[in-house]
């Protein structure tokens, strides 16, 4: 005999399985690069070219001092050149490499 009862009950079951395993399916998916994501998170860096004074004393570890030499070793190409020209110790530069980056200038 046709029971309608059983029939919603393994609907409602199937539609319950299926949605606990979406969300594994959606991590199996190859991932998309995402351009737009990563513009903004340059944007959210502080360029050590044009940053002010204030701007630069916020970061941890960056003092008046560091701060002066940021400044008067300017323009860099690169971020890792805070190291490489001697303005900041290692120690010093891997607490910020995260938050910095430093832009070429526009020609």
């Amino acid at each position: 005999m046709f029971n309608p009862l059983s029939t919603v009950r393994r609907r409602l079951l199937s539609a319950a399985l299926l949605l606990s395993f979406a969300p594994a399916f959606a991590l199996a998916a190859p991932m998309q690069a995402k351009p737009a994501a990563a513009v903004v998170a340059d944007a959210s860096k502080l360029d050590i070219n044009t940053a002010t004074p204030d701007q630069l004393k916020a970061l941890p570890g960056i003092g008046d001092a560091y701060t002066k030499r940021i400044i008067d070793g300017r323009p860099y190409a690169a971020k890792t050149q805070l190291t490489s020209k001697g303005i900041l110790p290692q120690k010093t530069y891997d607490g910020i490499k995260d938050m910095i980056i430093a832009k070429h200038a526009k020609k």
